[in-house]
């Protein structure tokens, strides 16, 4: 079965290197992918410096389960750390925000750049 997703990436260091190589990761499970462009802002929270974020709509034959747990897995092999956490360095940080319609991390949908990259679908709103 082919899911539809949507998965947030973003990035506090080395960040084009960081969502590229994310991107890549993400081309072993995804198909049909629609990456938004990227956008720079302020951190919210307890992160540090300048964020880099894009939005991918996707399909997937992954379950929603399945997927978050690969996505976890691509931070780790990515490099994010327990200790970049504590300092609040964010090499990759990798959220499914959708999986066929259910939507997950929802105080994510109300921040200002999640809005701001979904508006750049004008094909398909969510």
């Amino acid at each position: 079965m082919v899911h539809s997703v949507l998965i947030s990436l973003a990035s506090n260091y080395e960040q084009k290197s960081n969502l590229c190589e994310a991107r890549k990761a993400l081309a072993q499970i995804l198909v049909s992918t629609d990456y938004t462009e990227e956008i720079w802002t302020e951190a919210v929270g307890k992160g540090r410096g300048y964020y880099l974020n894009q939005l991918v709509k996707a399909c997937t034959e992954l379950n929603s389960l399945q997927l978050s747990s690969r996505l976890k897995e691509m931070e780790l092999t990515l490099g994010r750390t327990d200790d970049d956490r504590q300092i609040g360095r964010v090499r990759i940080d990798l959220d499914l925000l959708e999986h066929d319609g259910v939507r997950f991390h929802l105080r994510d949908w109300e921040r200002p750049y999640i809005q701001q990259l979904l508006k750049l679908y004008p094909r398909c709103p969510l």
